[in-house]
């Protein structure tokens, strides 16, 4: 993919068309250009009795040169003057009038904050108008997209926990990039990192996935560049980033993989090669990144002193790159680098510097746009701007980087060649973010609310042979309602128990539904299957094929197998490494 070769704006650079409303506080986008405005059309007022008696200054013209400088009141796409008191002068004085000397009255920060607070990325400010639509339009043919089949939602959430597979290519296609060496790459998932965002959106875990961790890549169907359609066999004990590229092999395989090596399912996939790093820092301004110690890497081509700097195009990828000058050396190094460099880089998106500058954001949202491939169900510019939104509502406070727990690889007979899943550790990373569960100190649920929640486990449990309950499967693997089935009636007494076959819509959680006469048997099944208080859901009862009243237990994608506790942990673990996006750190 050719970030820089798509969708290039034309000779006017769209920021310099966003103009304030003093009226609303707010900027718009003006389509024309922003030379002066003469040719709209408006209202004619007639002349003044002294319109042109010499020495008599006419106020027709003042208004004509009004009317040039701020455009029609009323007029689509002109913004009015702003209306000053008789005797204050105006803040830019027309040519020949003198100049105020009063010091002018400077916006106060937070008034600034409130005119732009749009989203992460820039384009989610213009969709607010209707002239945005034109360029919303523009920005939508930026984006590329990839068809990757089942393994990529149809479409966008916005009321639930969503993962985001973030890749990162070592493919060397845009300008100055086939510098770096491996030109022929077929572009390997280097960086990969899933972005999961809870659905309080109160915090998010951004979990790195090393590209040199062993893992076992399942068989992937791929739509080839004619159009065709393959299955690419899998193979066992290989590096994660051969998930991408080798054997034709497409993001959607990259995520399959990951299912395969958390047991979480990515919703949907973002992809950037070289150019992302270049066009997106360039577009901020820079991002700021600190070093313990000087650095001269002949490798990479970076050189910074020590402490801190800005850094943007050619020299921000250099830093991203970088591995012979950090820690080890390693992977596992370059990870907790690129990971401060991602938390400074949301910080200044972030910042009141970005949000309140509409130049630096429509090229923040032009860059984005054309550094992304992602997959056919985020490929519309309101997607995008609806993630957008969603992630914006994260604190940075409560963004946590880590890197999936792993051990050396004892295969390799070396220390830090490849790597391997931590047996011990990990499950419970991946536990942790399968079942929401912050890696902050965050408040989830209002105090009432959990107390609620918590209150339907407690009371009496009816005896197990008692308990009447239906088995659908709502999104786990197939055939999880017969085992269940046989679980619940040859393990655990539940005999009054029946396979229903397939729910009408998949479910991310399993959950269980009751009447409220049926709380004792409800109780009951939730110990045996170890349900949560949130999984247990009061509502109606349904009727079996005995024709009596019957609970519904529905399996989710969250469902791990008959017999295995649904219970999410109450507490994510401590990951060694782990950090928070607004926390600067210095690369050492």
């Amino acid at each position: 993919m050719d970030a820089q070769g798509r969708g290039q704006a034309g000779d006017i650079d769209p920021a310099d068309q966003w103009v304030l409303n003093p009226s609303t506080g707010e900027y718009e986008l003006r389509l024309t250009p922003s030379a002066p405005q003469s040719a709209v059309p408006g209202p004619r007022r007639s002349a003044p009795a002294n319109a042109g008696t010499g020495r008599g200054r006419s106020a027709a013209p003042e208004r004509e040169r009004e009317r040039e400088t701020h455009g029609v009141p009323g007029t689509p796409g002109q913004v009015p003057p702003p209306r000053r008191r008789r005797g204050v002068p105006e803040e830019d004085p027309l040519p020949g009038r003198r100049r105020s000397r009063a010091p002018q009255k400077k916006k106060s920060k937070a008034k600034k904050v409130l005119l732009w607070t749009g989203g992460t990325m820039a384009f989610v400010l213009v969709a607010t108008t209707a002239a945005g639509y034109f360029y919303l339009k523009h920005l939508e043919g930026n984006v590329q997209t990839t068809d990757v089949g089942t393994a990529a939602k149809s479409g966008f959430s916005k009321d639930e926990a969503f993962n985001i597979l973030i890749i990162g290519t070592d493919k060397r296609t845009g300008a100055g990039n086939e510098a770096y060496g491996d030109a022929g790459s077929v572009g390997h998932a280097d960086t990969t990192i899933l972005l999961h965002v809870s659905k309080d959106r109160t915090n998010a875990t951004a979990l790195s996935i090393p590209r040199d961790l062993i893992v076992d890549v399942p068989d992937c169907p791929t739509v080839l560049k004619d159009g065709t359609e393959k299955i690419v066999a899998g193979t066992q004990d290989v590096r994660f980033n051969t998930s991408l590229g080798q054997d034709e092999r497409d993001p959607g395989c990259t995520m399959r993989t990951v299912k395969e090596v958390t047991g979480i399912s990515p919703d949907h996939f973002m992809m950037a090669d070289f150019n992302a790093v270049k066009t997106l820092t360039t577009a901020v301004g820079g991002v700021e990144v600190c070093v313990t110690k000087a650095v001269n890497d002949k490798e990479s081509k970076l050189k910074l002193p020590a402490g801190k700097s800005t850094v943007e195009g050619e020299q921000a990828l250099a830093f991203v790159r970088t591995r012979h000058s950090f820690g080890n050396q390693g992977d596992l190094d370059r990870i907790k680098v690129q990971q401060q460099f991602l938390s400074s880089l949301m910080r200044k998106m972030a910042s009141s510097d970005t949000l309140t500058n509409p130049a630096k954001l429509l090229k923040l949202a032009d860059a984005a746009t054309k550094a992304l491939t992602v997959d056919t169900g985020l490929g519309k510019v309101s997607t995008l701007k609806d993630v957008a939104l969603e992630l914006k509502k994260v604190p940075t406070k409560n963004i946590t980087f880590m890197t999936v727990p792993v051990i050396d690889n004892p295969a390799d007979g070396v220390v830090r060649k490849t790597v391997i899943v931590n047996p011990v550790s990990s499950p419970e990373v991946f536990n942790a973010i399968a079942n929401d569960v912050s890696f902050t100190a965050v408040k989830q649920q209002k105090a009432k609310e959990a107390a609620a929640v918590a209150a339907r486990l407690k009371g009496t449990k009816a005896a197990a042979s008692d308990v009447r309950v239906q088995i659908l499967n709502g999104g786990a693997v197939a055939g999880s309602a017969q085992a269940t089935l046989n679980y619940l009636q040859n393990d655990e007494g539940v005999t009054k128990s029946e396979n229903a076959g397939n729910a009408s819509a998949e479910l991310a959680k399993t959950t269980l539904e009751y009447a409220p006469d049926q709380a004792d048997q409800a109780r009951r099944l939730a110990a045996i299957m170890g349900l949560s208080g949130a999984a247990m859901k009061p509502g109606k009862s349904v009727t079996n094929s005995q024709g009596l009243p019957t609970m519904t237990l529905t399996l989710g994608k969250d469902f791990k197998g008959a017999g295995v506790s649904l219970t999410a942990p109450a507490k994510a673990p401590t990951v060694e490494g782990q950090s928070t996006a607004d926390k600067v750190k210095c690369a050492s």
